[in-house]
């Protein structure tokens, strides 16, 4: 992707219980892996990572498989910021395996406050450091 500045990046161990019968990592392994991904942005927003402050809440998420992923070959998850908006933000994210592109998708999250049950505006501070990993169109 053009103008990417800075990329969150992650290496995953497949393990023999997300392969399944076809001998490929099963799909809904997929969703977990680009979560897992998408670490240091929810301590972007809860440092701590503690549930009792959390404060992002997926709302929407795609994923587009284009090759099959193995047992036994780390993978790379990639992850960008797509989308800023007042409250919620996108991300773009892929998967590779042995430097091939084998998933890609995306997910947008609300800055949710559990007290109220409302969300709430992206802090500045938050919104300063997402930018550093926007994707530049």
């Amino acid at each position: 992707m053009k103008g990417v500045i800075i990329i969150f990046k992650k290496t995953i161990d497949p393990r023999v219980s997300e392969t399944d019968g076809a001998g490929h990592i099963n799909n809904t392994t997929i969703p977990v892996w680009f979560e897992s991904g998408r670490d240091e942005i929810f301590r972007l927003f809860t440092p701590s990572l503690s549930f009792s402050d959390w404060k992002c809440v997926i709302i929407k998420m795609n994923v587009e498989y284009i090759s099959q992923i193995f047992y036994g070959t780390p993978i790379t998850v990639l992850t960008w910021i797509q989308k800023i908006g007042n409250s919620s933000f996108e991300v773009y994210e892929e998967i590779h395996q042995e430097d091939k592109l084998c998933v890609k998708g995306s997910a947008t999250y609300v800055n949710f406050n559990f007290k109220t049950q409302k969300s709430e505006a992206i802090p500045e501070d938050v919104r300063e450091k997402l930018h550093e990993h926007l994707i530049k169109n």
